[in-house]
């Protein structure tokens, strides 16, 4: 992933120093600004940028990463993050003085995609579309990991700050002074569900949001981790909107000097974090423009994708939506779904981003669109994307009733128009239900998206039932004779009486009743595969007794 970035290996290993990466040997440029963040591929010969910050995913050997530093030295990188344990090994150590090139651990336990994730945010420039850089109290504007480390040293206590989610914006060092779940809390950028259930059923954040000044909450106990270290926290206030909080991990109470402190310093964070609400917005509306752009294939779909950083590359288009989102949804509970589509749009960018060097997702209507680079063969490139999707998937949980339709691959931009509407009828059919899967190519799915598109085709002409099927569902309104649905349960079952009935939880011999009295009402032959295959068909496209 080449972001860009601020900032030195200083910087990172002061914030992630004690908590996720160890020096295993120092390198001759940690002194100078990263470049940019880059997962090392042995099979993907990708140029990374001037002193990048290299990502060895699958490193173990000595002899191998040797082999890579001495690569890395020629291409000016500034260090090599590889999997802890990394024995100590000579040879290790000669090419990491020659090459230059620093070398860190990963502390095990911790994923690739949250450290890509943490260093993502350690290193992410506050300042969004000024001229120069714009500071508040000589604190860089939008910087919050500065400000977390300035609240800590104030109160002598490692300090989080999160959103009303709990999620983590910025955390401060010397975290390994308070205890393994604010290690958690950081590693997975997000407040772990079984602390956040035992704050809310303590009335904490109804506390917290209602208080003025500083909470006191006491230890939780963490199972066999035993009672966590207490916490003081404190609302961070926009007017009369409670936007996010900051936690003290504390020993002892807060001195009234120092619950001083930490109550003016939410006023600062306020500033920082509507700061970077409205330069996020503004970020997220331009990128949504220019994949819309590109993705329509309008005038300037070039100059879009050039913007985006994806300029004269084939591309395969993901299309993420709800399963479950219903377009008769009230107020409160469609906000809720734009709020959750928003959440997805962001992590499947990180997910992208920390997957592929090159990549792009922005929410376009209620549709979450990524566009990812394609190798040469199509077909590897569309089975890469679905594993890519469903890894992603498999990360944000089945709560979130995501699915992920795959279009094939953009060749231009003329073409990514076609690969976009191929990855728009994949998510229509798995949106209309009758799958378990949760992933598709379109070539998965294709006579399922045919029928939705029929659908369109007949809802939108105004079709209604005729010839057998309309006199069913007549008879079936007058009398509650269950006749459509015994053809379905038929059809279905492939003819067998037997499991046709079971599935409709009736006895064979009612069910054989019905099987004929439906053949007289309805004037239908089901010995002629004509018949049936257009029995079939209007059950699949038009709506009978609210079924398809």
């Amino acid at each position: 992933m080449n972001a860009p970035a601020h900032g030195s290996l200083a910087r990172v290993l002061h914030h992630l120093g004690s908590t996720l990466l160890d020096v295993v040997h120092h390198g001759a440029r940690d002194g100078e600004d990263i470049g940019g963040i880059v997962i090392h591929d042995p099979v993907e010969d990708s140029v990374p940028p001037p002193n990048a910050l290299i990502l060895g995913v699958g490193l173990r050997e000595p002899g191998e990463i040797a082999r890579l530093l001495d690569e890395l030295g020629h291409r000016r990188a500034v260090a090599l993050v590889v999997r802890a344990p990394l024995l100590p090994d000579a040879g290790l150590a000669d090419a990491a003085k020659a090459s230059g090139v620093g070398v860190l651990s990963l502390t095990r336990g911790a994923s690739w995609v949250q450290v890509t994730a943490l260093l993502r945010a350690v290193l992410a420039e506050g300042d969004v579309g000024a001229d120069g850089p714009e500071t508040l109290g000589s604190t860089l504007f939008g910087d919050l990991f500065a400000v977390a480390n300035a609240i800590a040293a104030l109160i002598d206590a490692p300090v989080t700050i999160e959103d009303r989610h709990s999620r983590v914006l910025a955390f401060s060092g010397q975290q390994d002074k308070a205890d393994a779940s604010r290690i958690e809390t950081i590693l997975g950028r997000q407040v772990p569900e079984r602390f956040s259930r035992m704050l809310i059923d303590r009335g904490v954040f109804r506390d917290l949001y209602r208080s003025a000044g500083p909470v006191h909450i006491p230890p939780l106990q963490d199972g066999s981790d035993g009672p966590t270290v207490p916490r003081v926290a404190v609302a961070v206030r926009a007017g009369d909107e409670a936007i996010g909080s900051i936690w003290a991990a504390v020993r002892e109470p807060l001195s009234p000097q120092r619950s001083l402190a930490l109550q003016d310093a939410a006023k600062v964070v306020a500033l920082h974090m509507l700061r970077l609400r409205a330069g996020a917005d503004v970020e997220r509306r331009l990128r949504a423009d220019l994949m819309s752009t590109a993705l329509e294939g309008r005038a300037g779909a070039r100059e879009a994708l050039s913007r985006l950083g994806l300029a004269g590359r084939p591309l395969v288009v993901m299309a993420l939506g709800l399963r479950d989102a219903a377009s008769g949804a009230s107020a409160g509970e469609d906000a809720s779904a734009t709020t959750e589509r928003e959440r997805l749009a962001d992590a499947l960018a990180m997910h992208l981003g920390a997957v592929h060097p090159h990549s792009a997702a922005a929410l376009l209507g209620d549709t979450v669109y990524g566009l990812v680079p394609a190798p040469q063969d199509r077909d590897a490139a569309e089975e890469r994307a679905e594993r890519t999707a469903a890894d992603f998937l498999d990360r944000v949980g089945v709560r979130t009733g995501a699915v992920i339709g795959i279009g094939p691959v953009g060749e231009d931009a003329a073409g990514l128009a076609r690969a976009r509407s191929g990855a728009d009828l994949a998510l229509r059919a798995l949106r209309a239900g009758g799958t378990e899967r949760r992933v598709a190519r379109l070539a998965d799915v294709h006579v399922e998206a045919l029928l939705c598109e029929l659908r369109d085709i007949m809802a939108a002409r105004g079709d209604e039932l005729t010839g057998p099927l309309a006199r069913l569902a007549a008879y079936d309104e007058q009398r509650r004779a269950h006749l459509i649905e015994t053809l379905r349960a038929w059809l279905d079952a492939f003819g067998d009486i037997n499991a046709a009935a079971a599935a409709v939880h009736v006895h064979p011999n009612t069910f054989r009743y019905r099987l004929h009295r439906l053949t007289e009402v309805g004037g239908i032959d089901l010995d002629n595969p004509e018949a049936r295959f257009a029995a079939m068909l209007q059950l699949r496209v038009m709506p009978v007794d609210g079924h398809r």
